[in-house]
C-alpha cells in the first residue's frame, strides 16, 4: 500500500464561505481560507470536546456547538503558508456510522449529495481497515451502505 487510505482514495470535501471541511474514520479536518500574509499570532483558535471557536486578525471566522464529540487535547491547528488554517480534529466516535452532516451544529451542514458521497467513502474505510489485504480505494458500493453498511462481523469465517 502507498498510504492512507484517505489519500489514496481522495476526499468529500463540503465546501463554505470560509473554506471546507471533510472527515474520515477517526478525523474531522477543517480548511480555513485567510488572507495572505497572516500570521499565527493573528489567529485565536479554541479547541474543546464540543466546541470551536476560530478568530483571525479579530474576526470571528467560526464559533459553535461541533456536530458530535472530539478528544479535545488532541486537536490541532496550523497555518500553511501564511494562507490556510488547518484544524485537525479526532472524533471520538470513530465508527463508519457516525458520519457527520454538519460541522457544527445547525451549520455548515453537507447537501444530501456530498452527505451521500461521505458516508460512502466511510463505508469503503471501514472495509479497508476489516480487509486489509485488500484496496478498497477506488472501488464503487451501492446498496446499504448508510450507517456504516452492513455487519459482517458475526458472520462466521
Amino acid at each position: 500500500m502507498s498510504g492512507p487510505f484517505e489519500e489514496r482514495s481522495g476526499v468529500v470535501p463540503c465546501g463554505t464561505p470560509w473554506g471546507c471541511w471533510y472527515q474520515t474514520l477517526e478525523e474531522v479536518f477543517i480548511e480555513v481560507q485567510v488572507l495572505p500574509g497572516t500570521r499565527a499570532k493573528d489567529i485565536q483558535c479554541s479547541l474543546q470536546s464540543r466546541h470551536l471557536a476560530l478568530t483571525v486578525r479579530g474576526q470571528e471566522v467560526l464559533k459553535g456547538k461541533l456536530f458530535d464529540c472530539t478528544i479535545a487535547d488532541e486537536g490541532t491547528w496550523t497555518l500553511e503558508d501564511r494562507k490556510l488554517i488547518r484544524i485537525v480534529l479526532m472524533k471520538t466516535n470513530r465508527d463508519a456510522g457516525n458520519c457527520w452532516t454538519s460541522l457544527l451544529e445547525n451549520e455548515y451542514a453537507a447537501d444530501p449529495w456530498v452527505q451521500d458521497q461521505m458516508q460512502r467513502k466511510l463505508t469503503l474505510e471501514r472495509f479497508q481497515r476489516e480487509n486489509p489485504g485488500f484496496d478498497f480505494s477506488g472501488a464503487e458500493i451501492s446498496g446499504n451502505y448508510s450507517k456504516g453498511g452492513p455487519d459482517f462481523s458475526k458472520l462466521q469465517k
